[in-house]
């Protein structure tokens, strides 16, 4: 059995049964909390921190609400009135912050790397958890994805998941691709304009398509990405319309997969550009139960990492 996590900075590597123990325990404490209308005392007397660098609402909503349903003391950190926006180094940051007696801080950042930087520079045994690293890695938005399609598709090893989308700039991709081959998917196609493919060598197991059509035909999932354009230097792209007649996902293409193919988006949803509303607010969509997931996912990371 592979040991305890100290700290949760990307899924690149993470044993098998270290992902299905988290998921396992996701499962387990939302029935625990009886799907969050009871609270725990998990962690009680835990103090958790939020250090967000840039702005989020789904996940940083969502790791305050599965810290508190553990009973864990939770402090949000503004950082346009800290001492950040006066210039102040991240570590120097990092070391007062570590002074206070925090037992795990939460990041997100613009920067690829900052939450591993972090876990270097700790000096205290505070736990580090990655809430989204440039383009690099986002790991509980991967643990809740494949969390949401084992609850209806457990048989990772028969299964067909296709990826839409900005593929090079997402670091939710690089996440997802990283958990679903772990467990043993059968394929993964990605799927975009290749001005926003990653390199072959990247991911040399994952086929890449260009062609949505044929990307999606016979998929089981789909997870549709929205264009990463703040992380995008000078692109040459289609405009929306041409964009979303190309790489959108509506009902014709949703024909194309297999029967009873899941939606998933990670948000925020750019409806009519990567996907249509009827096909987003759909019986097949399972977008609204990635995000209750999120929360037992979330929970499940940091009992790993604080529970005594």
């Amino acid at each position: 059995m592979s040991p305890r996590l100290r700290h949760l900075t990307t899924l690149e590597n993470l044993p098998r049964d270290t992902i299905e123990r988290l998921l396992d325990r996701a499962e387990a404490l939302r029935d625990a909390c009886a799907h969050g209308t009871r609270k725990l005392s998990v962690l009680a007397g835990r103090t958790v921190l939020n250090l967000f660098f840039e702005p989020s609402t789904r996940t940083r909503t969502s790791f305050e609400l599965a810290a508190r349903r553990l009973g864990a003391d939770v402090v949000n950190f503004d950082i346009g009135f800290s001492s950040t926006s006066k210039g102040e180094e991240l570590f120097d940051t990092l070391h007062t912050l570590e002074a206070m007696h925090l037992d795990a801080i939460i990041v997100r950042h613009k920067q690829s790397g900052t939450p591993d930087e972090l876990v270097g520079h700790a000096m205290s045994g505070v736990s580090v958890i990655n809430a989204g690293d440039g383009n690099r890695a986002h790991p509980t938005q991967g643990l809740l994805d494949v969390l949401t399609i084992r609850q209806h598709r457990p048989d990772f090893e028969n299964l067909i998941v296709v990826i839409c989308g900005d593929i090079k700039h997402s670091r939710v991709a690089r996440s997802d691709i990283h958990a679903l081959t772990a467990l043993g998917t059968k394929e993964i196609r990605v799927c975009g304009p290749s001005t926003l493919m990653p390199s072959a060598e990247e991911f040399p197991k994952v086929h890449y398509v260009e062609n949505f059509d044929e990307a999606i035909r016979g998929a089981d999932a789909v997870i549709t990405l929205r264009l990463q354009k703040e992380r995008m230097a000078a692109i040459d792209l289609p405009d929306e319309a041409a964009y979303f007649s190309h790489y959108g996902l509506d009902q014709r293409r949703l024909a194309l997969a297999a029967k009873g193919c899941l939606v998933m988006h990670p948000g925020p949803i750019n409806r009519g550009i990567e996907i249509a509303s009827d096909v987003a607010d759909g019986a097949q969509s399972r977008i609204l139960e990635q995000v209750g997931n999120g929360v037992f996912v979330r929970m499940a990371v940091l009992n790993e990492l604080l529970a005594r």
